[in-house]
């Protein structure tokens, strides 16, 4: 069982449930393949905050991962073990090639260890875990870690139990159903890799207390119409009130349903369906 809930012997306890991480097989990452990351608190270069509400949190070590794989293609790589990542939601592979080298992936869902995996520029079996360009995998079949631009590493479904169903495929593109519900147009170039992400099971997790969010670095926010003027656009005024202004950030950029997605790149081009439509996106 994935999902353990406890019995309530606490507050705290009552409404909490612990994933049970039972795919990973290593407790300690792989030295070569981890740098120390140091804490921002949500500060920009400037040393300004620009995200509020982060700080503290558990001491945490970053986990390099190849997002890329293109320097590994038609060299068969070995799963050596699944670990557990704390800066994301998926499991981790930790792969060893022919060669030594050792990189770490996403860990598709149902992965184990001792399967082999392999990256190619050509047509290879599609089999879990394979990474290799969207002209040659075929169509219906789950994808992750997709590419935006070929060449640039996975930008796509990375998360935990997410993937894209790859629907159609005409000339320079491929149509990729997204787990948004948003249907869009990617080059046959760009790589993908076959199968769901793992740990599905994240989604389920309830933290059940605020101290295990302080222990993911996540600090309490107050609301903007609980501010004065000075402090944010939605604040001060005789009782709460917003003054019938929409939702915003403190700096008034729009928080809900605000259009934040650059028009200038491409990429908004290639997109068939919204994840919802397009008068709900452009509230102003």
């Amino acid at each position: 069982m994935p999902i353990r809930i406890y019995r309530p012997t606490s507050a705290g306890r009552r409404n909490a449930s612990v994933n049970l991480h039972t795919e990973v097989t290593k407790s300690r990452p792989e030295k070569s393949l981890t740098r120390p990351l140091p804490k921002k608190g949500g500060r920009n270069h400037h040393g300004v905050i620009t995200v509020r509400g982060r700080g503290g949190g558990h001491k945490r070590m970053y986990r390099k991962i190849d997002f890329r794989r293109n320097d590994r293609n038609d060299i068969v790589g070995v799963v050596e073990a699944i670990e557990y990542d704390p800066n994301r939601t998926s499991h981790i592979a930790l792969i060893k090639y022919e060669d030594g080298v050792k990189r770490y992936i996403p860990s598709p869902k149902g992965l184990k260890v001792g399967m082999t995996i392999m990256a190619s520029a050509e047509q290879i079996e599609p089999n879990l875990g394979f990474t290799m360009k969207m002209k040659y995998i075929p169509t219906g079949i789950a994808v992750h870690c997709i590419e935006l631009q070929p060449g640039k590493g996975a930008q796509l479904c990375r998360s935990a139990g997410v993937s894209a169903r790859l629907t159609n495929r005409e000339g320079k593109y491929v149509t990729l159903v997204m787990p948004s519900g948003e249907a869009r147009r990617v080059s046959v170039e760009c790589r993908a890799t076959i199968g769901v992400v793992g740990n599905s099971d994240h989604a389920q997790r309830r933290l059940g207390k605020a101290g295990k969010s302080r222990h993911l670095g996540r600090r309490p926010k107050v609301r903007g119409v609980a501010m004065d003027h000075a402090t944010h656009p939605l604040g001060g005024g005789e009782g709460r009130s917003k003054s019938g202004r929409a939702p915003v950030s403190k700096t008034g950029v729009p928080s809900k349903g605000g259009s934040t997605r650059n028009r200038k790149q491409h990429s908004e081009k290639l997109i068939i369906r919204r994840r919802k439509s397009r008068r709900y996106g452009q509230l102003k």
